[in-house]
């Protein structure tokens, strides 16, 4: 009775134990911030915030266009400079304290010519962060690509981005969960569902090689932004999600059927399970 009864807690703990690395995040990607007074943005992304303040996540990952300021000439800088500090302050009240940003196509900002990087994304990273990184939360590893990079006038990963995954794969263990995330996706049906043709347009370009360097490592799932669609393509055992839009038609309603919202994901020891979120913004809005 004795040996029955270690035993019992012992397996009581197991359990426990395991339960204890189960965790929630929430994917807000394309937000669109933007200062156009019909579109209530800021109003939007306050509401969402509030709603997944509630939701009992661990932390935020955005997916990609936080701001729109790629259109921003060089004179009307200080608007590009300002949108950015909005944003970073609303955020910044949260009460959730971990957000991760990803670097979606609107994000870089042109108007700085040579010093404003590259791809357009130094005001990015003054404000957010670093446009491709890697992180470890309760045992899975996060990896954020930026696949707003330009290669002969297509989104892509650069070699330099690419060379940087291959040095943080080299040092992942074969069995490490991982998730990634992405703008621009890997796969996508946007054009062959809405327009009845395949396109290169709305992927980036050597996604495929980008893909196959995650051959013998257990990659479980890529978020994407972009689209503005929800998507769910499963191929060779990766989960790809799309992941709609936090702002749905760039704040004008419901896209293609996809209502503004926020994928909740949540993770167990080895697996995860999701569900997109309709936060309500279109019912209080009266559209």
């Amino acid at each position: 009775m004795k040996q029955f009864s270690s035993f019992f807690l012992l397996l009581l703990l197991a359990v426990g134990a395991r339960a204890q690395e189960k965790f929630s995040f929430a994917f807000f990607t394309d937000l669109h911030m933007n200062k156009n007074p019909k579109a209530k943005a800021f109003e939007g992304l306050k509401m969402a915030i509030k709603h997944v303040e509630s939701s009992g996540v661990d932390f935020v990952m955005t997916g990609g266009d936080n701001v729109d300021v790629d259109g921003t000439k060089a004179e009307r800088r200080a608007d590009a400079v300002q949108l950015y500090q909005e944003y970073k302050d609303i955020i910044g009240q949260s009460s959730l304290k971990n957000w991760y940003f990803t670097i979606g196509n609107h994000d870089r900002y042109w108007g700085d010519g040579e010093k404003g990087g590259a791809y357009g994304e130094a005001l990015f990273k003054s404000f957010l962060g670093d446009t491709y990184y890697t992180f470890n939360h309760k045992g899975w590893r996060f990896i954020v690509l930026n696949s707003a990079e330009i290669c002969d006038g297509n989104y892509c990963v650069s070699d330099v981005q690419y060379r940087w995954l291959d040095s943080v794969l080299n040092n992942t263990p074969a069995d490490q969960p991982i998730i990634v995330s992405t703008h621009v996706p890997f796969l996508s049906l946007y054009y062959p569902v809405l327009e009845g043709r395949y396109t290169a347009t709305d992927t980036f370009v050597n996604q495929k090689q980008v893909f196959d360097r995650f051959t013998g490592h257990n990659l479980k799932l890529i978020l994407q932004g972009h689209q503005h669609l929800y998507e769910e393509i499963k191929v060779k055992g990766v989960q790809f999600i799309t992941a709609g839009a936090v702002s749905a038609g760039w704040w004008g309603g419901a896209f293609h059927g996809t209502e503004e919202g926020y994928l909740k994901v949540t993770v167990g020891d080895d697996d995860f399970n999701w569900e997109y979120i309709d936060y309500g913004w279109e019912v209080s809005t009266g559209q």
